[in-house]
């Protein structure tokens, strides 16, 4: 039975892991890998492209393929829809609508997506609760020049994430993790003193290119984050 790109995979970096294919060398093509597996060399190019988006191979186009010499680690990150989260916590969820409005994007806003002048937006701020209690606060915006059906959703009942997920993918994100003071606002919608250090999750994504949406989340002090890879 010809072995799968799960188990080709695995193999090639069992060689290397025991040294016999050791950094710096270069591994067989895959037409010869595919005759001593006998799988098709789809199937073997599918592992070898696998161990090479995870920093394991290299992979030069009439060079061959060739162990890294210093393999690179990728951390990635999977942010569950906030829902998810607190039920997976055992709470209660609910969801609270606070602020949605169609507008011309803000310069700022305009600056970090790269959106040209006079482009239209949804904003949406709203807050989840766990047992009643503030958890996040989602401040999000979204491009209608690429998402038009964002300017008549409703979003009373459920939040713009779970819509967006069920709209279109992503093929490009980018997050940044800070801490930041809670102004004013902030700190009464999620039950704080002003001032106090907030966990705030920034994100920008974009699909082929084009920007869907920023959103900025706000998490009450205390809050942590844990993530695997």
């Amino acid at each position: 039975m010809p072995a799968t790109y799960r188990e080709i995979k695995a193999d090639i970096l069992g060689r290397i892991t025991r040294g016999e294919w050791k950094p710096g060398s270069t591994i067989p093509g895959e037409t010869e890998l595919a005759a001593a597996y006998g799988s098709a060399r789809a199937t073997v190019n599918r592992a070898m492209r696998e161990l090479a988006d995870e920093g394991i191979l290299e992979r030069r186009r009439k060079a061959g393929t060739r162990v890294r010499l210093s393999p690179l680690r990728e951390a990635r990150f999977a942010i569950p829809p906030v829902r998810e989260e607190i039920e997976g916590r055992g709470a209660a969820y609910r969801y609270a609508l606070i602020e949605s409005e169609v507008l011309p994007a803000p310069d700022w806003l305009r600056a970090r997506l790269g959106l040209p002048p006079g482009a239209a937006v949804r904003h949406v701020a709203c807050l989840h609760l766990a047992d009643g209690a503030p958890y996040q606060h989602e401040d999000r915006w979204i491009s209608l020049a690429l998402l038009p059906q964002a300017g008549p959703a409703d979003f009373t009942a459920a939040g713009p994430t779970e819509w967006l997920i069920a709209q279109i993918p992503f093929s490009e994100v980018e997050i940044a993790i800070a801490a930041a003071a809670a102004d004013p606002t902030l700190a009464a919608r999620l039950g704080c003193a002003p001032g106090e250090p907030l966990l705030v999750i920034e994100r920008a994504t974009r699909w082929n290119g084009a920007p869907v949406t920023f959103v900025r989340l706000a998490h009450r002090p205390g809050h942590r984050m844990t993530t695997r890879y």
